[in-house]
Protein backbone atom coordinates (compact mmCIF):
# COMPACT_ATOMS: atom_id res chain seq x y z
CA UNK A 1 0.00 0.00 0.00
CA UNK A 2 1.32 3.43 -0.99
CA UNK A 3 1.48 6.09 1.74
CA UNK A 4 2.14 9.84 1.51
CA UNK A 5 2.81 12.35 4.27
CA UNK A 6 2.22 16.10 4.26
CA UNK A 7 4.09 18.37 6.69
CA UNK A 8 3.18 21.86 8.01
CA UNK A 9 4.28 24.54 5.53
CA UNK A 10 5.64 28.06 5.97
CA UNK A 11 4.24 29.19 2.61
CA UNK A 12 3.02 28.06 -0.81
CA UNK A 13 4.67 30.15 -3.52
CA UNK A 14 5.49 30.05 -7.21
CA UNK A 15 3.97 29.54 -10.63
CA UNK A 16 2.57 26.21 -11.84
CA UNK A 17 0.62 24.58 -14.64
CA UNK A 18 -1.77 21.79 -13.67
CA UNK A 19 -2.50 18.77 -15.91
CA UNK A 20 -5.14 18.93 -18.63
CA UNK A 21 -8.84 18.84 -17.80
CA UNK A 22 -9.97 15.28 -17.13
CA UNK A 23 -13.52 15.76 -18.44
CA UNK A 24 -12.38 17.35 -21.70
CA UNK A 25 -9.65 14.72 -22.17
CA UNK A 26 -12.25 11.92 -21.97
CA UNK A 27 -14.53 13.65 -24.46
CA UNK A 28 -11.74 14.49 -26.90
CA UNK A 29 -10.96 10.77 -27.29
CA UNK A 30 -14.61 9.79 -27.67
CA UNK A 31 -15.59 12.44 -30.22
CA UNK A 32 -12.26 12.32 -32.05
CA UNK A 33 -12.84 8.60 -32.58
CA UNK A 34 -16.38 9.18 -33.89
CA UNK A 35 -15.42 12.08 -36.17
CA UNK A 36 -14.36 11.81 -39.79
CA UNK A 37 -10.69 12.61 -40.35
CA UNK A 38 -7.88 13.53 -37.98
CA UNK A 39 -8.30 15.03 -34.52
CA UNK A 40 -5.21 16.32 -32.69
CA UNK A 41 -5.25 16.71 -28.91
CA UNK A 42 -2.67 18.73 -26.99
CA UNK A 43 -2.61 18.84 -23.21
CA UNK A 44 -4.29 15.42 -22.85
CA UNK A 45 -4.32 14.25 -19.23
CA UNK A 46 -2.36 11.02 -19.03
CA UNK A 47 -4.02 9.87 -15.81
CA UNK A 48 -5.28 6.33 -15.40
CA UNK A 49 -8.93 7.30 -15.97
CA UNK A 50 -8.27 8.96 -19.32
CA UNK A 51 -5.92 6.21 -20.43
CA UNK A 52 -8.74 3.73 -19.75
CA UNK A 53 -10.90 5.64 -22.26
CA UNK A 54 -8.04 5.78 -24.76
CA UNK A 55 -7.38 2.04 -24.48
CA UNK A 56 -11.08 1.24 -24.88
CA UNK A 57 -11.30 3.07 -28.20
CA UNK A 58 -8.10 1.49 -29.42
CA UNK A 59 -9.72 -1.85 -28.61
CA UNK A 60 -12.61 -0.81 -30.89
CA UNK A 61 -10.30 -0.29 -33.86
CA UNK A 62 -9.38 3.39 -33.49
CA UNK A 63 -5.76 4.25 -34.35
CA UNK A 64 -4.24 6.82 -31.99
CA UNK A 65 -0.67 8.07 -32.42
CA UNK A 66 1.02 9.48 -29.32
CA UNK A 67 4.38 11.25 -29.40
CA UNK A 68 4.23 12.18 -25.72
CA UNK A 69 3.04 15.71 -26.46
CA UNK A 70 0.17 15.34 -28.92
CA UNK A 71 -2.40 12.66 -29.65
CA UNK A 72 -3.37 12.17 -33.29
CA UNK A 73 -6.67 10.30 -33.56
CA UNK A 74 -7.70 8.73 -36.88
CA UNK A 75 -11.48 9.02 -36.61
CA UNK A 76 -13.68 6.46 -38.39
CA UNK A 77 -16.99 8.34 -38.32
CA UNK A 78 -20.16 7.76 -36.26
CA UNK A 79 -20.48 4.13 -37.33
CA UNK A 80 -16.79 3.27 -37.65
CA UNK A 81 -16.18 1.51 -34.34
CA UNK A 82 -15.50 -2.24 -34.40
CA UNK A 83 -16.81 -4.81 -31.94
CA UNK A 84 -14.15 -5.29 -29.22
CA UNK A 85 -12.67 -8.76 -28.88
CA UNK A 86 -12.56 -8.51 -25.09
CA UNK A 87 -14.21 -6.80 -22.14
CA UNK A 88 -13.51 -3.04 -21.97
CA UNK A 89 -11.93 -2.11 -18.63
CA UNK A 90 -12.82 1.39 -17.40
CA UNK A 91 -10.61 1.12 -14.32
CA UNK A 92 -11.83 3.62 -11.71
CA UNK A 93 -13.46 5.94 -14.23
CA UNK A 94 -17.18 6.53 -13.81
CA UNK A 95 -17.04 9.01 -16.68
CA UNK A 96 -15.67 6.35 -19.05
CA UNK A 97 -18.30 3.80 -18.07
CA UNK A 98 -21.37 6.04 -18.02
CA UNK A 99 -20.59 8.00 -21.20
CA UNK A 100 -19.52 4.91 -23.13
CA UNK A 101 -22.71 3.11 -22.09
CA UNK A 102 -24.68 5.80 -23.89
CA UNK A 103 -22.36 5.85 -26.89
CA UNK A 104 -22.24 2.06 -27.27
CA UNK A 105 -26.01 1.64 -26.95
CA UNK A 106 -26.41 2.88 -30.52
CA UNK A 107 -23.68 0.68 -32.05
CA UNK A 108 -24.40 -2.45 -34.05
CA UNK A 109 -22.35 -4.79 -31.88
CA UNK A 110 -22.05 -6.36 -28.44
CA UNK A 111 -19.77 -4.95 -25.74
CA UNK A 112 -19.09 -5.33 -22.03
CA UNK A 113 -17.85 -2.63 -19.66
CA UNK A 114 -16.24 -3.37 -16.31
CA UNK A 115 -14.02 -1.55 -13.82
CA UNK A 116 -12.10 -1.86 -10.58
CA UNK A 117 -13.59 -2.85 -7.21
CA UNK A 118 -14.70 0.73 -6.50
CA UNK A 119 -16.33 1.40 -9.88
CA UNK A 120 -18.22 -1.89 -9.71
CA UNK A 121 -19.96 -0.56 -6.55
CA UNK A 122 -21.13 2.72 -8.10
CA UNK A 123 -24.76 3.18 -9.26
CA UNK A 124 -25.43 2.87 -12.98
CA UNK A 125 -29.23 2.72 -13.08
CA UNK A 126 -29.44 6.52 -13.27
CA UNK A 127 -27.91 6.18 -16.76
CA UNK A 128 -29.62 2.94 -17.78
CA UNK A 129 -33.16 4.18 -17.07
CA UNK A 130 -33.17 6.98 -19.70
CA UNK A 131 -31.22 4.81 -22.15
CA UNK A 132 -33.84 2.07 -21.79
CA UNK A 133 -36.52 4.66 -22.66
CA UNK A 134 -34.55 5.28 -25.87
CA UNK A 135 -34.72 1.55 -26.68
CA UNK A 136 -31.25 0.56 -25.44
CA UNK A 137 -30.54 -3.01 -24.35
CA UNK A 138 -28.16 -2.98 -21.38
CA UNK A 139 -27.77 -5.60 -18.65
CA UNK A 140 -25.92 -5.33 -15.36
CA UNK A 141 -25.65 -6.72 -11.86
CA UNK A 142 -28.18 -5.73 -9.19
CA UNK A 143 -30.95 -5.26 -11.72
CA UNK A 144 -28.77 -3.12 -13.98
CA UNK A 145 -27.45 -0.85 -11.23
CA UNK A 146 -23.93 -2.26 -10.99
CA UNK A 147 -21.16 -3.14 -13.45
CA UNK A 148 -20.13 -5.16 -15.34
CA UNK A 149 -22.56 -3.87 -17.97
CA UNK A 150 -23.37 -5.87 -21.09
CA UNK A 151 -24.58 -3.74 -24.02
CA UNK A 152 -26.38 -5.09 -27.06
CA UNK A 153 -26.28 -2.25 -29.58
CA UNK A 154 -29.58 -1.48 -31.27
CA UNK A 155 -31.66 1.22 -32.97
CA UNK A 156 -32.52 4.12 -30.65
CA UNK A 157 -35.27 6.71 -30.66
CA UNK A 158 -35.15 10.27 -29.39
CA UNK A 159 -36.83 11.10 -26.09
CA UNK A 160 -37.52 14.15 -23.90
CA UNK A 161 -35.98 13.29 -20.53
CA UNK A 162 -36.29 15.27 -17.33
CA UNK A 163 -33.39 14.12 -15.19
CA UNK A 164 -34.09 13.95 -11.44
CA UNK A 165 -30.42 14.76 -10.73
CA UNK A 166 -28.03 17.40 -12.03
CA UNK A 167 -25.34 15.10 -13.40
CA UNK A 168 -23.08 15.78 -16.36
CA UNK A 169 -22.47 12.04 -16.71
CA UNK A 170 -26.18 11.25 -17.00
CA UNK A 171 -26.77 14.15 -19.40
CA UNK A 172 -23.73 13.27 -21.51
CA UNK A 173 -24.66 9.58 -21.81
CA UNK A 174 -28.08 10.58 -23.15
CA UNK A 175 -26.64 13.13 -25.59
CA UNK A 176 -24.07 10.64 -26.92
CA UNK A 177 -26.83 8.08 -27.41
CA UNK A 178 -28.87 10.87 -29.03
CA UNK A 179 -26.29 11.13 -31.83
CA UNK A 180 -27.50 7.68 -32.96
CA UNK A 181 -31.21 8.11 -32.22
CA UNK A 182 -34.00 8.77 -34.68
CA UNK A 183 -35.36 12.27 -34.24
CA UNK A 184 -34.57 14.68 -31.45
CA UNK A 185 -33.37 13.95 -27.93
CA UNK A 186 -33.90 16.49 -25.14
CA UNK A 187 -32.44 16.54 -21.62
CA UNK A 188 -33.44 18.89 -18.82
CA UNK A 189 -32.06 18.88 -15.26
CA UNK A 190 -32.83 20.63 -11.94
CA UNK A 191 -29.68 22.77 -12.11
CA UNK A 192 -27.22 23.16 -14.97
CA UNK A 193 -24.39 20.63 -14.59
CA UNK A 194 -21.05 21.05 -16.35
CA UNK A 195 -21.52 21.56 -20.07
CA UNK A 196 -18.28 20.20 -21.57
CA UNK A 197 -20.22 17.67 -23.66
CA UNK A 198 -22.46 20.33 -25.18
CA UNK A 199 -19.49 22.56 -26.00
CA UNK A 200 -17.32 19.85 -27.55
CA UNK A 201 -20.24 18.32 -29.50
CA UNK A 202 -20.93 21.77 -30.97
CA UNK A 203 -17.20 22.22 -31.70
CA UNK A 204 -17.16 18.93 -33.66
CA UNK A 205 -20.24 19.96 -35.66
CA UNK A 206 -23.07 18.02 -33.98
CA UNK A 207 -26.65 19.23 -34.47
CA UNK A 208 -27.01 20.42 -30.88
CA UNK A 209 -28.72 23.35 -29.20
CA UNK A 210 -28.82 24.52 -25.60
CA UNK A 211 -31.71 26.47 -24.11
CA UNK A 212 -32.61 27.62 -20.58
CA UNK A 213 -32.82 24.47 -18.47
CA UNK A 214 -31.82 21.94 -21.08
CA UNK A 215 -30.19 20.67 -24.27
CA UNK A 216 -31.48 19.09 -27.47
CA UNK A 217 -29.59 17.07 -30.08
CA UNK A 218 -30.66 15.55 -33.40
CA UNK A 219 -29.18 12.23 -34.45
CA UNK A 220 -27.42 11.26 -37.65
CA UNK A 221 -25.09 14.19 -38.30
CA UNK A 222 -21.47 13.21 -38.91
CA UNK A 223 -18.73 14.93 -36.90
CA UNK A 224 -15.55 16.39 -38.37
CA UNK A 225 -12.02 16.08 -36.90
CA UNK A 226 -10.76 19.09 -34.97
CA UNK A 227 -7.71 20.44 -33.17
CA UNK A 228 -8.19 20.44 -29.39
CA UNK A 229 -6.02 22.19 -26.82
CA UNK A 230 -7.06 20.88 -23.41
CA UNK A 231 -6.94 23.57 -20.68
CA UNK A 232 -5.68 22.89 -17.16
CA UNK A 233 -8.21 21.10 -14.95
CA UNK A 234 -9.87 23.45 -12.46
CA UNK A 235 -10.52 20.44 -10.20
CA UNK A 236 -6.76 19.88 -10.01
CA UNK A 237 -6.11 23.60 -9.59
CA UNK A 238 -8.58 23.64 -6.67
CA UNK A 239 -6.16 21.76 -4.40
CA UNK A 240 -3.47 24.38 -4.97
CA UNK A 241 -5.94 27.26 -4.63
CA UNK A 242 -6.91 26.03 -1.18
CA UNK A 243 -3.27 25.35 -0.26
CA UNK A 244 -2.31 28.95 -1.06
CA UNK A 245 -5.33 30.34 0.83
CA UNK A 246 -4.82 28.42 4.08
CA UNK A 247 -1.04 28.82 4.51
CA UNK A 248 -0.09 32.38 5.61
CA UNK A 249 2.40 34.25 3.42
CA UNK A 250 1.43 32.36 0.26
CA UNK A 251 1.07 33.61 -3.31
CA UNK A 252 0.58 31.23 -6.22
CA UNK A 253 -0.10 31.70 -9.95
CA UNK A 254 -1.81 28.78 -11.70
CA UNK A 255 -1.54 29.22 -15.47
CA UNK A 256 -3.87 28.16 -18.29
CA UNK A 257 -6.80 26.81 -16.25
CA UNK A 258 -10.21 26.07 -17.76
CA UNK A 259 -12.79 28.44 -16.26
CA UNK A 260 -15.97 27.10 -17.81
CA UNK A 261 -18.84 28.85 -15.93
CA UNK A 262 -20.37 25.46 -15.05
CA UNK A 263 -17.13 24.55 -13.25
CA UNK A 264 -16.20 27.79 -11.44
CA UNK A 265 -18.32 27.14 -8.36
CA UNK A 266 -15.06 26.47 -6.49
CA UNK A 267 -13.89 30.04 -7.23
CA UNK A 268 -17.24 31.54 -6.23
CA UNK A 269 -17.27 29.57 -2.97
CA UNK A 270 -13.71 30.41 -1.98
CA UNK A 271 -14.20 34.09 -2.83
CA UNK A 272 -17.41 34.13 -0.76
CA UNK A 273 -15.33 32.72 2.12
CA UNK A 274 -12.99 35.70 1.77
CA UNK A 275 -10.38 34.15 -0.52
CA UNK A 276 -8.15 36.51 -2.51
CA UNK A 277 -8.47 34.98 -6.00
CA UNK A 278 -7.97 36.93 -9.25
CA UNK A 279 -8.53 35.70 -12.83
CA UNK A 280 -6.00 37.10 -15.30
CA UNK A 281 -5.31 36.81 -19.05
CA UNK A 282 -8.83 35.49 -19.81
CA UNK A 283 -9.14 33.88 -23.26
CA UNK A 284 -10.83 31.03 -25.18
CA UNK A 285 -9.38 27.76 -26.51
CA UNK A 286 -11.20 25.01 -28.46
CA UNK A 287 -14.57 26.37 -27.36
CA UNK A 288 -13.64 26.59 -23.66
CA UNK A 289 -12.82 29.72 -21.58
CA UNK A 290 -9.31 29.75 -20.04
CA UNK A 291 -7.54 32.03 -17.53
CA UNK A 292 -4.54 32.30 -15.22
CA UNK A 293 -5.52 32.20 -11.53
CA UNK A 294 -3.62 34.24 -8.93
CA UNK A 295 -4.22 33.18 -5.32
CA UNK A 296 -2.99 34.85 -2.13
CA UNK A 297 -3.29 33.63 1.45
CA UNK A 298 -6.46 34.87 3.14
CA UNK A 299 -8.39 34.75 6.38
CA UNK A 300 -11.39 32.59 5.48
CA UNK A 301 -14.84 32.68 7.08
CA UNK A 302 -17.59 30.08 7.19
CA UNK A 303 -20.54 30.39 4.77
CA UNK A 304 -23.64 28.47 3.67
CA UNK A 305 -23.28 26.46 0.44
CA UNK A 306 -26.23 24.95 -1.43
CA UNK A 307 -28.59 25.18 -4.38
CA UNK A 308 -27.34 25.59 -7.93
CA UNK A 309 -23.82 26.32 -6.67
CA UNK A 310 -23.36 22.66 -5.72
CA UNK A 311 -23.27 21.03 -9.21
CA UNK A 312 -20.82 23.75 -10.31
CA UNK A 313 -18.35 22.56 -7.66
CA UNK A 314 -19.35 18.93 -7.08
CA UNK A 315 -15.87 17.43 -7.57
CA UNK A 316 -14.17 20.07 -5.42
CA UNK A 317 -16.13 19.53 -2.21
CA UNK A 318 -13.49 17.40 -0.47
CA UNK A 319 -10.96 20.25 -0.64
CA UNK A 320 -13.71 22.82 0.08
CA UNK A 321 -14.22 20.89 3.34
CA UNK A 322 -10.52 21.43 4.10
CA UNK A 323 -10.93 25.18 3.55
CA UNK A 324 -14.01 25.13 5.79
CA UNK A 325 -12.10 23.35 8.55
CA UNK A 326 -9.68 26.30 8.72
CA UNK A 327 -12.26 29.08 8.30
CA UNK A 328 -13.61 31.26 11.09
CA UNK A 329 -17.05 30.07 12.19
CA UNK A 330 -19.27 27.38 10.70
CA UNK A 331 -19.62 26.31 7.08
CA UNK A 332 -22.95 24.68 6.24
CA UNK A 333 -23.05 22.43 3.14
CA UNK A 334 -26.44 21.28 1.82
CA UNK A 335 -27.98 19.88 -1.41
CA UNK A 336 -24.85 17.76 -1.96
CA UNK A 337 -26.26 14.25 -1.70
CA UNK A 338 -24.57 13.48 -5.04
CA UNK A 339 -21.30 13.30 -3.05
CA UNK A 340 -22.46 10.01 -1.54
CA UNK A 341 -22.25 8.19 -4.90
CA UNK A 342 -18.81 9.32 -6.09
CA UNK A 343 -15.69 7.12 -5.98
CA UNK A 344 -16.59 6.74 -2.32
CA UNK A 345 -19.16 8.39 -0.04
CA UNK A 346 -17.29 11.69 0.10
CA UNK A 347 -19.47 13.15 2.85
CA UNK A 348 -18.71 10.25 5.17
CA UNK A 349 -15.04 10.05 4.12
CA UNK A 350 -14.28 13.74 4.72
CA UNK A 351 -16.22 13.80 8.00
CA UNK A 352 -14.21 10.79 9.20
CA UNK A 353 -10.84 12.27 8.24
CA UNK A 354 -11.46 15.79 9.48
CA UNK A 355 -12.73 14.48 12.80
CA UNK A 356 -9.46 12.58 13.15
CA UNK A 357 -7.71 15.93 12.60
CA UNK A 358 -9.69 17.45 15.49
CA UNK A 359 -12.37 19.27 13.46
CA UNK A 360 -15.96 19.48 14.70
CA UNK A 361 -17.97 17.97 11.84
CA UNK A 362 -21.66 17.06 11.86
CA UNK A 363 -22.66 14.84 8.96
CA UNK A 364 -26.14 15.30 7.43
CA UNK A 365 -27.99 13.32 4.78
CA UNK A 366 -27.10 15.77 2.00
CA UNK A 367 -24.06 17.57 3.37
CA UNK A 368 -22.29 18.52 6.57
CA UNK A 369 -21.63 21.29 9.08
CA UNK A 370 -17.95 22.12 9.58
CA UNK A 371 -16.77 24.36 12.42
CA UNK A 372 -13.38 25.83 11.61
CA UNK A 373 -10.33 25.89 13.84
CA UNK A 374 -6.98 27.70 13.87
CA UNK A 375 -4.82 24.64 13.13
CA UNK A 376 -5.63 21.02 12.40
CA UNK A 377 -4.15 18.22 14.45
CA UNK A 378 -1.75 15.75 12.89
CA UNK A 379 -3.29 12.36 12.14
CA UNK A 380 -3.35 9.35 9.85
CA UNK A 381 -6.09 9.72 7.24
CA UNK A 382 -7.69 7.20 4.90
CA UNK A 383 -8.19 7.77 1.17
CA UNK A 384 -10.92 5.11 0.83
CA UNK A 385 -9.50 4.55 -2.66
CA UNK A 386 -10.65 8.04 -3.71
CA UNK A 387 -8.09 10.32 -5.36
CA UNK A 388 -9.80 13.55 -4.27
CA UNK A 389 -10.01 12.46 -0.64
CA UNK A 390 -6.31 11.55 -0.67
CA UNK A 391 -5.17 14.85 -2.21
CA UNK A 392 -7.49 16.93 0.01
CA UNK A 393 -6.04 15.46 3.19
CA UNK A 394 -2.49 16.04 1.94
CA UNK A 395 -3.44 19.71 1.44
CA UNK A 396 -4.87 19.74 4.97
CA UNK A 397 -1.48 18.67 6.29
CA UNK A 398 0.06 21.96 5.13
CA UNK A 399 -1.87 23.79 7.88
CA UNK A 400 -1.69 21.26 10.70
CA UNK A 401 0.28 21.29 13.96
CA UNK A 402 1.95 18.04 12.95
CA UNK A 403 2.15 15.95 9.81
CA UNK A 404 -0.84 14.23 8.23
CA UNK A 405 -0.20 10.81 6.71
CA UNK A 406 -2.62 9.45 4.10
CA UNK A 407 -2.95 5.71 3.50
CA UNK A 408 -3.66 4.09 0.11
CA UNK A 409 -2.58 6.95 -2.16
CA UNK A 410 -2.13 4.95 -5.38
CA UNK A 411 -5.53 6.33 -6.41
CA UNK A 412 -4.03 9.81 -6.96
CA UNK A 413 -2.70 8.52 -10.27
CA UNK A 414 -6.23 8.27 -11.69
CA UNK A 415 -6.42 12.04 -12.18
CA UNK A 416 -3.20 13.79 -11.11
CA UNK A 417 -0.07 11.62 -11.52
CA UNK A 418 2.42 14.41 -10.65
CA UNK A 419 0.44 15.91 -7.76
CA UNK A 420 2.95 15.28 -4.97
CA UNK A 421 5.90 16.43 -7.08
CA UNK A 422 4.11 19.65 -8.04
CA UNK A 423 3.06 20.27 -4.43
CA UNK A 424 6.61 19.80 -3.13
CA UNK A 425 7.86 22.27 -5.75
CA UNK A 426 5.78 25.17 -4.40
CA UNK A 427 5.77 24.33 -0.68
CA UNK A 428 8.18 26.13 1.67
CA UNK A 429 8.79 23.87 4.68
Amino acid sequence: MQIHTSKPAKAVRGEITVPGDKSISHRSIMLGSLARGITTVKGFLRGEDNLATLNAFRAMGIIVHDDGETLKIEGNGLHGLAEPADVLDCGNSGTSMRLMTGLLSGQRFFSVLTGDQYLRKRPMKRVLEPLNLMGATVFGRAGGDKAPLAIVGTSLKGIAYQSPVSSAQVKSAILLAGMYADGETQVTEPHLSRDHSERILRYFGADIETYPGGTRIRGGRELEGREIIVPGDISSAAFFMVAALIVPGSELLIKGVGVNPTRTGIIDILQAMGGDIDLQNCRESSGEPVADILVKSSRLKGIEIGGDLVPRAIDEFPVICVAASLAEGKTVIRDAKELRVKETDRIKAMAFNLQKAGVAVVETENGMDVTGMEKLEGCTAESFGDHRIAMSMLIAGLSARDQITVNDTECIGTSFPNFTTLLQGVTVI
